[in-house]
């Protein structure tokens, strides 16, 4: 069984090389969802029975790992020096630095391998992060899939 949630922030981006508008400085309302898979839990009188996790638990554990961080915040290269200097002329700017430049490809498979050992086996249901899917603008998404085992 596959369940998917869905959560939504604003961050601001730049891509320092491209050859067109997204060089600038700019932002998006980034919509991050999470697949999982897994068994259907079954142990009787378990607040997630009937469920492969419960979706609130899903949304805690993106919240307080990506989510909550990118929020708001202004995603920098770390080979971006010029906006990297820039950010620190304003006193206390949420600014996280990335080791790749922050395409929406970079950014679902950072979140996916962040994400990764977050969700536990916990009930015994064969638990694990199938997919994260960011989506930059709602008709362009990048995909981070779980290599085949």
């Amino acid at each position: 069984m596959q369940i998917t949630t869905r959560l939504e922030f604003d961050a601001g981006h730049r891509i320092p090389s491209h050859k067109s508008q997204c060089r600038n400085l700019h932002g998006h309302r980034y919509v991050i969802e999470i697949t999982l898979s897994g068994d259907i839990i079954q142990n009787e009188g378990a607040s997630e029975q009937g469920m492969v996790m419960d979706f609130s638990d899903v949304k805690a554990i993106a919240r307080q790992q990506v989510v909550d961080k990118w929020d708001h915040a202004f995603l920098v290269y770390k080979g971006d020096t010029a906006v990297l200097d820039f950010l620190k002329t304003m006193p206390d700017h949420k600014t996280v630095v990335m080791n790749s430049v922050p395409t929406a490809e970079n950014m679902a498979a950072e979140a996916f391998r962040i994400l990764d050992a977050s969700y536990k086996d916990t009930y015994g249901n064969h638990l694990r992060l199938e997919r994260v899917r960011l989506f930059e603008t709602p008709n362009s998404w990048a995909d981070a899939l779980r290599n085949a085992d």
